[in-house]
């Protein structure tokens, strides 16, 4: 089982994320597949022959978790179902029913893996309970809220936004930085897990001697919209290097503040310890104005040997981070494992939190820190609700 990770994680190199490149033709149900036989070939002797569903966001919505997807399929062949959430999922929540239906209907579907679960998945994964109770229900991201997604669902996992904030200050000083700026705005800031992360990134930022500093940003929802936005940011990252020095880290909690974060941070040589969505993939190749041939689409190791060349180049040899696994790209992977495992009989618990934590580890290449979750508003926790946080590496 560990060589097969060993091949899921040299799949990894086929799977193209967000922004690097044309957008491929589709359909709610295309997915690149293998032959039969190519599937087979790759089940090892003894297993059972089973098929796992996979649900995605289209690729125009989220890039990176779909290619993941189609690096799966590639894999496994027909033993993968690939589907997409219809992209207005919050006023099509019928058609999602529908279509996790149309993968309960094969009698040989063991799993079902939503990622990221729109809204409608919940209503979905208990339709499929009741004609299906033997199929294992993974539910990666979901935006629904915890009581909701964990009444269906038999796992669901989401990155650890509170604690991504002592990951961030943790990063920066260990890049050098004296200084961290967190940019949010209050519609943001109303949010009770941006709440938490900002104030667990300030309160590591004093143990660590750093200082911190609240700068706020136009909201992209705003009258002037996201170009407001992305203006400010482009605008104010030199005026804070000019205040506090190149040794000034920078995090934002919103994607369109992302790519000119990243590209007035390499400007003005600062610190840029990890994007919000922790990608190689994210805000860099457009910042760093890296181009991305056909052959090296979703070739994580082709794009962190990009960035990091691009970084020395401007003499900021590890002045930027990321996760060393794409953040979607490990939830597709991992899950498609951690369910593989579990029809196999590997494991009973449907919920386990030490085999999840095995496998995300092994595909990340070090230690993945996992949790329980408990909701910071009531306060409850969830046996079947995992939060992660990757593994960093500086690039």
């Amino acid at each position: 089982m560990r060589k097969r990770l060993a091949v899921m994680l040299a799949a990894v190199m086929a799977v193209s994320l967000a922004g690097c490149g044309s957008t491929p033709k589709e359909s709610s149900t295309e997915a690149a597949g293998a032959s039969e036989t190519q599937a087979e070939s790759v089940a090892t002797e003894g297993e059972e022959n089973f098929k796992i569903g996979i649900l995605t966001s289209t690729v125009s919505q989220a890039e990176e978790e779909y290619r993941a997807a189609e690096s799966v399929k590639e894999k496994y062949g027909d033993r993968i179902i690939h589907q997409t959430f219809p992209d207005k999922a919050s006023s099509e929540q019928e058609t999602t029913i529908s279509i996790a239906l149309s993968m309960a209907a094969d009698p040989d579907v063991k799993a079902i893996i939503c990622n990221t679960a729109m809204e409608g998945t919940a209503a979905a994964m208990e339709k499929v309970r009741e004609k299906r109770p033997d199929i294992l229900l993974l539910a990666g991201v979901p935006n629904e809220a915890p009581d909701v997604i964990c009444a269906a669902a038999d796992l669901v996992f989401h990155p650890d936004v509170a604690e991504m904030g002592t990951m961030v200050a943790e990063a920066a000083a260990e890049m050098g930085a004296t200084t961290v700026v967190h940019y949010s705005f209050p519609r943001h800031m109303a949010q009770p897990l941006n709440i938490a992360r900002h104030d667990n990134m300030k309160a590591k930022c004093e143990e660590l001697g750093l200082t911190f500093v609240d700068g706020t940003s136009p909201d992209p929802q705003g009258d002037a919209g996201i170009a407001a936005t992305q203006q400010y940011i482009l605008e104010d990252v030199p005026r804070k290097v000019a205040e506090y020095g190149e040794n000034t880290a920078f995090f934002g909690t919103n994607a369109g503040q992302q790519e000119p974060m990243c590209k007035a941070v390499f400007e003005s040589k600062a610190i840029y310890p990890l994007p919000d969505n922790p990608s190689v993939f994210y805000a860099f190749p457009g910042a760093l104005g890296i181009e991305v041939p056909e052959d090296k689409k979703g070739d994580v190791s082709f794009m962190q040997e990009q960035i990091s060349t691009k970084l020395a180049e401007n003499d900021m040899s590890g002045r930027m981070g990321a996760w060393s696994a794409p953040m979607h790209t490990m939830f597709i992977e991992g899950a498609v494992e951690y369910a593989m495992e579990y029809c196999n009989g590997e494991f009973t618990e449907r919920a386990d939190l030490d085999k999840f934590t095995e496998i995300f580890s092994e595909f990340a290449g070090g230690d993945v820190s996992v949790r329980k979750y408990t909701d910071i508003e009531t306060g409850t926790s969830y046996d079947n609700f995992f939060v992660v946080l990757g593994k960093f590496i500086q690039l």
